[in-house]
């Protein structure tokens, strides 16, 4: 990290451009296609009309997810790479510890990431020099020490790459409405936050942004492996 520029008043195209001029080798979104994403999207495309998306399908996402997926391809006119759990695995958890397993423990729950969401992701973060992210600092307390460029020591030590870290909610929807950009029907519903449907609620008035996700755990224990540091 210490021959990394310093990024403080980069900006999120600021970001995306240095991705762009300075890794070496393929950079992808990783994209749950939340409305972070959807604005990382609308923004890459403007420097690069062929960027690589990928998505990973644990086979439990929203409709809604779906929809959108759909308007951002058409929009954009670009592809999303899909990745889905291998189907061995997801028979070995299910039949060992059933459907609903998330629900019982913490410890199953992360087994349930792992087998859905992590595994997945190594295998489309191979090939990968770098990836771009939509995490805010705003969005949960196991957030908050992360830099705008970081090195990702869990995935063989790629470049990663925040752009929209220290953006609030108000220039979040500032920009969708701004730039049209399309996004999940969900944000409407009352679902800040996107994942998996049974693990995904809305939240309530007052509540984090994150209060939704895994919502009978505590906030220390939110992340689902993706960004654990």
């Amino acid at each position: 990290m210490s021959n990394l520029p310093d990024f403080t008043n980069y900006k999120a195209l600021d970001l995306l451009q240095w991705a762009e001029e300075n890794i070496k080798g393929k950079v992808g979104l990783s994209c749950s296609f939340s409305v972070e994403d959807i604005i990382l999207i609308d923004l890459w495309t403007t420097i690069n009309p062929s960027p690589y998306i990928f998505t990973l399908d644990t086979g439990r996402l929203p409709q809604e997810t779906y929809d959108v997926i759909e308007k951002v391809r058409e929009q954009y006119k670009v592809q999303v790479h899909f990745f889905y759990p291998h189907t061995g695995e997801v028979e070995k958890m299910v039949n060992e510890h059933g459907p609903n397993l998330f629900y019982r423990s913490v410890e199953l729950r992360k087994l349930c990431c792992a087998v859905r969401k992590i595994h997945p992701l190594q295998r489309a973060m191979k090939d990968l020099s770098g990836w771009i992210c939509g995490l805010r600092k705003s969005q949960s307390i196991t957030r908050q020490n992360l830099q705008k460029v970081e090195i990702d020591e869990q995935n063989n030590h790629i470049y990663k790459i925040n752009p929209l870290l220290e953006w609030s909610d108000t220039e979040i929807w500032n920009y969708v409405r701004e730039h049209n950009v399309p996004y999940n029907a969900l944000h409407d519903k009352g679902y800040p936050s996107l994942g998996c449907l049974p693990c995904t609620r809305p939240v309530k008035e007052g509540e984090d942004i994150r209060a939704g996700r895994w919502w009978w755990e505590n906030p220390e224990t939110k992340e689902c492996g993706l960004h654990q540091r």
